[in-house]
């Protein structure tokens, strides 16, 4: 705030005794000294973009609760990828399926990392794709621009992704046998099986 200059004061005993003032003349008014200057409202910065936030460095394990998927449950060995359950019923299974999806892009993986296989229904946005001829949709799967969801029955035309997530959501067991299977050879670094664990652990028996 800029000092406001003050009026000078000029003490009584340097200007000598002071005149009364004349009978009928009135007494000059005093000048009010200003007072100090109201500070002028501050000007708001240009906020700058914001900075967006590390991605969380989440581990399979944050990723989905993971339930025991006989010896397979355990960290991958070399030569296969890392085994993880999400228990959920037919009905849920495709939901499930769409939360480890999220929780795995939300953690840093690229879309094009991950693969969603269904079992039973297919997901809407294979059924719109498909709609528009299997050129286009097996396009976009090699473009790896994106999440690509695929039925079993044609899983095995699908290529490796770091991440593979079957979705248990109907089917018979021959069917979820076979998306198993392939899930388990695509997957490069993750499985997520979403289910229910009875009827995929009588699928799979000892393992994948």
């Amino acid at each position: 705030m800029p000092l406001i200059p003050e009026e000078p004061q000029i003490h009584e005993s340097a200007q000598g005794p002071r005149a009364t003032p004349a009978s009928g003349r009135t007494a000059p008014t005093p000048r009010p000294v200003p007072g100090p200057r109201p500070a002028a409202p501050s000007r708001p910065g240009r906020p700058g973009p914001p900075r967006p936030a590390p991605p969380v460095q989440r581990t399979s394990r944050d990723a989905a609760p993971a339930a025991k998927l006989g010896p397979s449950a355990s960290p991958a060995a070399a030569d296969g990828p890392q085994i993880q359950l999400i228990p959920a019923s037919v009905e849920g299974a495709l939901d499930a399926a769409e939360e480890a999806v999220d929780l795995l892009l939300d953690s840093g993986r690229a879309p094009g990392d991950v693969l969603v296989i269904t079992t039973g229904e297919p997901h809407p946005w294979a059924t719109h794709e498909l709609s528009f001829g299997e050129a286009s949709y097996w396009a976009q799967h090699d473009a790896r621009d994106d999440v690509f969801y695929t039925d079993a029955q044609v899983a095995d035309r699908a290529k490796t992704r770091p991440v593979v997530v079957v979705a248990v959501n109907g089917g018979p067991e021959s069917v979820t046998a076979s998306a198993l299977k392939t899930a388990h050879a695509r997957a490069g670094a993750l499985l997520i099986v979403c289910g229910d664990p009875q009827r995929i652990n009588s699928v799979l028996g000892a393992g994948v």
